[in-house]
């Protein structure tokens, strides 16, 4: 099989905007990229990237079998474009299968006789599909472009929008010609026209979609183009007409945790921080000369080569797939709490080296409402896709309810899954529990908590949702909008773009209660921080900061929350 480079994606993409089963608007192609099964991973093609607390949160989604979190594959390139890194990426495959020649409207299946692929190793960027025989065009065939309509269910399934059977209204005739009319000024479907030269049937792409498109279209196949595989059992979900570039045709469902120390013991976190190298290692003799002999594990010979070495096939035996004290080792899936454990602790570990904390005085005119500042100089932040959906976003399972249904990464259960991984810098902030739960018991009765709870109730009805379950809370909304106020006002003077500032909310009532927000930002091909962020969390800095995001409030703080939430309602915002 010969593949044709298409073009170059950024890591993290291939979590967030183009991982497994979505699809890449190249300059001349639309492409889907294929299922992980079929990316490479030998050698340090896709490394591995360690974190427990991770790698088990995703063996509880998906399963024991999850051997490892990998890197989407890649190698250094150099300039000939014929040696092996450029054989090594993510495969992806032309979709929708379907292409239109701009010269003569004619629309067919990618490939012979009507399309041929050009490829072009020197400017990836260039490759193409041309009509070859074009008879509008004399010299040089014109470059074909992908038909842009397609179609999708909720499932997560995907497929070519049956533009012979639409047309014809499912009797096809002999040897159908179809040419596709779209206007260059066209702005919508009502424009666009389907037609059949051979017996000059007509249709308007605008039956397509609408609240009477269900009975035009065909039901569901049940096809995941990416892994050529198709549902045995007939899917009943209703398939929607969408366009090629929709938002809504892939959302990504990612897990994401902060590397926080793990292991109580020195040793124990000692081999974590080294496991990539130790992993490597085959023997108690290979490693004793490692420790001698590797600049990188110079630190660990102190420990005792055979100490080590125990520790390592302990961690072995607990990390391997389907390993009944991996889970327990690393948590329950809660990925919340040790992380608050550590930012919340009156002493906490201060100098790892991808978590880096230093505790600083609570400003003093907010000191009756925050506990605790913690400025976090360094972190590391390790994501991993689990799965898709299509149509809907994404909602997480609430407790006791089944989880939702994502598109598969790969043909067959997964060995592993692409992650990505990020260091930056960040401000924790505490909140007095005490003053926190007196405010929460206030206003469970208030008109506006009753009104949020009620649309939130409506929200997952709509969606089919248990509406009984899954409400946050008035802290869970109260911490959101602080947060919100406090990142319009730090994007204005740190240095990063309001856009690179993620929070991260730890709201939980009970008998382990949680009431605090880290703000952070995270570069992925930084191994240092700027330092910009951190700065405004120094006890002058952010008592001015926090006084300008509580007068912004008195305006609006552009949160969803301040929605309408009732038709004859207005706007609402928490104070």
């Amino acid at each position: 099989m010969t593949f044709t480079r298409a073009g170059q994606v950024r890591p993290s993409q291939l979590l967030h905007t183009y991982g497994s089963g979505s699809l890449i608007d190249l300059p001349h192609l639309s492409v889907l990229v294929s299922g992980t099964d079929r990316w490479p991973t030998y050698g340090q093609v896709a490394p591995e990237v360690v974190e427990p607390r991770l790698l088990g949160a995703v063996r509880g989604a998906l399963g024991p079998g999850i051997g490892s979190l990998r890197r989407p594959p890649h190698l250094p390139e150099t300039p000939n474009p014929f040696e092996e890194w450029a054989k090594v990426g993510v495969p992806v495959a032309t979709f929708p299968t379907w292409l239109r020649c701009p010269a003569c409207d004619r629309i067919g299946r990618a490939g012979p006789p009507l399309f041929e692929l050009q490829p072009a190793a020197y400017r990836p960027e260039d490759v193409c599909y041309r009509h070859t025989n074009c008879s509008r065009v004399r010299g040089k065939a014109p470059a074909a472009v992908p038909v842009r309509f397609m179609l999708a269910c909720p499932a997560g399934h995907l497929d070519d929008f049956p533009f012979t059977s639409f047309v014809h209204r499912g009797a096809p005739c002999p040897g159908a010609i179809l040419q596709l009319f779209e206007p260059g000024h066209s702005t919508g479907a009502d424009d666009v026209r389907v037609r059949c030269s051979t017996c000059d049937k007509s249709r308007s792409m605008v039956d397509a979609f609408g609240e009477g498109a269900a009975g035009r279209l065909p039901p569901c196949r049940g096809r995941h183009p990416h892994i050529s595989t198709q549902s045995a059992e007939a899917c009943t979900a209703q398939v929607r007409t969408l366009l090629l570039g929709s938002l809504n045709a892939w959302f990504s469902v990612v897990m994401r945790v902060l590397a926080v120390p793990q292991a109580s013991a020195v040793l124990d976190q000692a081999v974590s921080d080294h496991w990539p190298r130790l992993s490597e290692i085959g023997s108690l003799e290979m490693l004793s000369y490692a420790l001698r002999n590797v600049e990188a594990l110079a630190m660990l010979s102190g420990l005792g080569a055979a100490d080590v070495w125990r520790a390592m096939e302990e961690r072995r035996a607990a990390s391997a797939p389907g390993a009944a004290g991996a889970a327990a080792q690393h948590g329950s899936g809660d990925l919340l709490a040790p992380e608050w454990g550590h930012l919340s602790a009156p002493e906490p570990n201060a100098d790892y080296p991808d978590f880096r904390v230093r505790p600083v005085a609570v400003p003093t005119e907010f000191a009756p409402l925050i506990e605790r500042v913690v400025l976090v100089e360094r972190l590391r932040e390790v994501m991993a896709l689990i799965g898709f959906t299509r149509v809907d976003p994404p909602e997480p399972p609430e407790p006791g309810e089944e989880p939702v249904a994502l598109g598969p990464l790969c043909g067959g259960p997964p060995a592993w899954v692409p992650c990505a991984e990020v260091r930056g810098e960040g401000i924790f902030i505490q909140l007095r529990e005490d003053l926190v739960a007196a405010w929460e018991a206030r206003v469970a009765g208030d008109d506006r908590t009753v009104a949020l709870q009620a649309a939130h109730h409506r929200w997952r009805a709509q969606r089919g949702h248990d509406p009984r379950i899954g409400w946050p809370g008035p802290r869970y909304l109260a911490l959101h909008t602080l947060s919100h106020l406090l990142m319009r006002e730090v994007a204005l003077e740190c240095g990063y773009g309001s856009a690179s500032i993620r929070e991260r909310l730890y709201a939980r009532s009970g008998e382990e209660p949680m009431a605090g927000i880290l703000l952070y930002t995270a570069a992925s091909d930084s191994e240092g921080t700027l330092g910009g962020l951190v700065s405004l969390g120094e006890p002058e800095s952010l008592n001015r900061l926090l006084r300008q995001a509580l007068a912004g409030a008195e305006l609006c703080a552009s949160e969803p929350s301040c929605a309408p939430r009732t038709r004859s309602a207005p706007s609402t915002c928490l104070r």
